[in-house]
């Protein structure tokens, strides 16, 4: 089999611990070349993987041999290079959230379409193994009706992950967008879609309550309804203490309760009314505390899906719905209102 061919765009941190280490760990891709506005950053990666530099990604898409392209950058870019990059006949890993609007999710998935290429959105929450058992066991009507569940995100911000620091594009209005609300959120907001079905109202406070350097939002607290009507919470946080990082979930039904990845020694409990009680031990959930979410299956499952030509599990259309509750949840904050989706 000849191997897949790929370019990543934006040489930060995402790029330098997730997206480059693992398409260089997959036996059949080569990285081809790599992109980046600080050219010593292009260069480090160009060097470390045996690949092209740039620091214009126009010049990089007239590249025939790329086939597939990753896009990490500041969420104002997602949009725009993206489409570009379909439009240059390459399929596209596009990072979360997918982009700052839904007439711009509207156009990356247009583009995709009229151009036969695959989007995906790289949400990982969907890989992880007590998860996707979770999601087994509540299709399974072991759980019998759902009737809530509270999920949530947080950590220390991104200023302890990125790769310029406090000064990082994450806290920059501009660039950004969203804060807390829109760089973790939308990851439980597309868990929860995942597992639970589909949303219909979305009620929100978002807050800058922790760091004075910051631009955007660093503390959210959504209320959700689904169109089943099963409501519950959904919390994130860039102002968690070290050490303190959480990733967890809790689905009620009328038999029983699943706690996922919210214990340190189990990451799926099986809780019932009749007493029962089943431990599940996962490989652990990764967090960018961690030092990067290097076990992510996100790169694989992309490069799968067009070597195989299969959809992939998280397309554009599927990146749009999880998106589109982040929106609703900051309608919801300026609006001081319920916001239906």
């Amino acid at each position: 089999m000849s191997k897949l061919k790929v370019a990543v765009v934006g040489c930060g941190s995402i790029a330098k611990y997730l997206h480059l280490p693992k398409y260089h760990l997959h036996k059949n891709v080569e990285i081809v070349a790599v992109c980046d506005i600080v050219l010593e950053r292009a260069e480090e990666m160009a060097k470390k993987y045996g690949a092209m530099a740039f620091t214009d990604y126009q010049e990089l898409l007239k590249l025939e041999e790329v086939e597939a392209i990753s896009v990490c950058l500041p969420n104002y870019l997602h949009a725009s290079v993206s489409i570009d990059a379909l439009k240059a006949g390459k399929h596209v890993l596009c990072e979360k959230p997918m982009a700052t609007s839904r007439s711009e999710a509207e156009a990356m998935i247009a583009t995709a379409k009229d151009n036969g290429k695959k989007l995906m959105i790289a949400h990982n929450q969907r890989f992880v193994p007590s998860h996707q058992k979770a999601k087994e066991i509540i299709t399974s009507g072991k759980l019998g009706r759902i009737t809530s569940f509270k999920t949530t995100l947080g950590h220390g911000g991104p200023e302890g992950w990125s790769i310029d620091g406090a000064d990082s594009w994450f806290f920059k209005k501009e660039q950004a967008f969203f804060g807390a609300v829109g760089d973790l959120g939308v990851h439980k907001a597309d868990l929860i879609r995942y597992l639970l079905g589909e949303f219909s109202e979305v009620g929100s406070f978002i807050e800058t309550n922790a760091k004075n350097f910051s631009e955007v939002d660093d503390n959210a607290v959504c209320i959700l309804r689904t169109v089943d009507g099963v409501i519950g919470t959904l919390s994130v946080s860039w102002a968690y203490t070290s050490g303190s990082d959480d990733n967890s979930t809790i689905i009620y039904g009328e038999k029983g309760i699943l706690k996922l990845e919210a214990d340190p020694e189990y990451s799926l409990i099986e809780q019932y009314q009749n007493g029962e009680v089943i431990n599940h031990k996962f490989s652990k959930i990764q967090t960018n505390g961690d030092g990067g979410q290097t076990s992510s299956s996100v790169i694989s499952h992309f490069v799968e899906c067009i070597l195989e030509d299969k959809e992939p599990l998280i397309t554009g259309e599927e990146g749009k719905k999880s998106l589109e509750i982040i929106l609703a949840a900051i309608e919801s904050q300026v609006t001081k209102r319920i916001v239906s989706i």
